[in-house]
């Protein structure tokens, strides 16, 4: 989507951080048989060079299930169709001023889907959920900082 209803800019963080999506972003907790599906962030992308889950600006108007799941179509290659929402989470935010906030969707599929990358990826990989596999990435911090709660969350619905 473009012009008056793109998300594609800067919003104002705390601290003068730049937080990218003029109307707060969402990504998607993708799991199957096990393993999330995480993204290494090309180098020239906001905080890149570091891992966390695919996703990216809302559109205004787009709800956060929505936006994560058409962020995972463009970097990914996996289509809506093929995955389930289970539940969306607030993971940073809201911020002072505008309110910005990242949204995690938690989702399964029947199976690992294959994946296809775009220029916003360096690698995509299914990563055990279980033990420290996924800590052992440089993770993007403030996927870091909410994993702990998206592991409960995950537990909690039997993905």
């Amino acid at each position: 989507m473009s012009g008056k209803f793109s998300g594609d800019g800067w919003a104002a963080g705390p601290d003068g951080m730049k937080l990218w999506g003029l109307y707060g972003a969402a990504g998607l907790f993708l799991v199957a048989e096990g393993h999330v599906l995480l993204q290494h962030r090309a180098a020239w992308t906001n905080q890149g060079d570091t891992w966390g889950v695919p996703g990216g600006a809302r559109e205004r108007g787009e709800s956060a299930a929505d936006a994560a799941l058409r962020e995972t179509f463009e970097e990914c290659g996996v289509p809506a169709a093929s995955v389930t929402v289970r539940r969306s989470l607030v993971t940073a935010g809201p911020f002072e001023g505008d309110g910005w906030t990242y949204t995690t969707v938690l989702a399964g599929a029947s199976r690992r889907l294959p994946v296809v990358a775009n220029e916003e990826s360096q690698e995509l990989r299914w990563v055990p959920l279980a033990g420290d596999a996924v800590e052992q990435l440089d993770l993007l911090p403030a996927f870091r900082a909410a994993l702990p709660g998206l592991r409960d969350a995950v537990a909690e619905l039997g993905l």
